[in-house]
């Protein structure tokens, strides 16, 4: 018998489905392992912003994170926005005791549309008790920036502050996420030992709701599997690049990412790359 491999996300919610525990549970399918979660904070958000927040409370929190625990153990976790840093250390804790468990931490502090999603000294708190338990951490710019406490606008910044992530503050690897420069979807990995770039081909779209999300739980489902960090990478990479690529055209802002985009392959695209506004 095949045995199944498992996935946990800790993360918010996104009622329209594009980001969120919504959108990991999507991709964790995708990727054949068996997808789990446990809810931070429930968002009432689309594709145009972040309308409100409810936070769970952190004794319910610890409950959900005991009932699978105890039941069905995760080959692998992600966690997404933890909005509070009373979670973050309850969460922390939860870690530091499977460090046996692949944990990607994807450090959730600014939604694709520029809202601010968690507390500012929660921000702190991520770099002193998360990062160092993190197998990968996977920030975009803004994100890295907040971690390494310095401005990026170079691909030599940019591998400067995935040198930093791991040498410095504690993660066994980390891929910095291009997305903001200018010129190309360039991302950066560095595990301790040496520095890869992996560029992709960048596509006019505004939708890109979620592409955090879907690619740091791309790469925890390859964790789950047991390939390697940088393996992981790559192909989550390839899978959300093309989630990008074969648009689905929904929402009136930032519209989701197609989580069966690599499917279509070879294909003609669904529709037009026409957005409907």
């Amino acid at each position: 018998m095949v045995s199944v491999k498992t996935a946990l996300t800790i993360a918010g919610t996104d009622p329209t489905g594009g980001a969120g525990i919504q959108a990991d549970l999507k991709t964790f399918q995708e990727r054949e392992v068996y997808g789990m979660s446990v809810l931070t904070s429930a968002v009432a958000q689309n594709t145009t912003g972040v309308q409100a927040v409810a936070h769970m409370p952190i004794d319910f929190i610890d409950k959900q994170l005991d009932s699978v625990m105890t039941d069905i153990r995760p080959d692998a976790i992600k966690t997404g926005m933890i909005a509070k840093s009373s979670m973050i250390e309850l969460i922390a804790d939860y870690l530091a005791r499977f460090p046996d468990i692949s944990y990607v931490l994807d450090p959730v502090m600014v939604a694709t549309s520029g809202d601010e999603l968690i507390e500012k000294e929660s921000q702190a708190i991520i770099r002193r008790l998360l990062v160092p338990l993190a197998t990968v951490v996977t920030p975009n710019i803004p994100e890295a920036e907040l971690l390494i406490e310095e401005k990026i606008s170079t691909f030599k910044e940019m591998e400067r502050a995935a040198r930093k992530i791991v040498d410095q503050l504690g993660a066994k690897s980390a891929v910095v996420k291009g997305g903001h420069l200018s010129d190309g979807a360039t991302d950066i990995f560095y595990n301790g030992k040496t520095i890869e770039y992996l560029t992709a081909d960048r596509f006019e779209t505004v939708h890109t709701h979620g592409t955090g999300c879907t690619f740091a739980a791309a790469i925890t489902a390859e964790l789950a599997k047991g390939l390697d960090c940088f393996d992981a990478v790559r192909i989550a990479k390839q899978f959300i690049t093309d989630a990008i690529r074969y648009p689905l055209n929904l929402g009136i802002g930032n519209g989701p990412t197609n989580h069966w985009g690599y499917r279509l392959k070879g294909l003609p695209s669904q529709r037009s790359e026409h957005h409907h506004g």
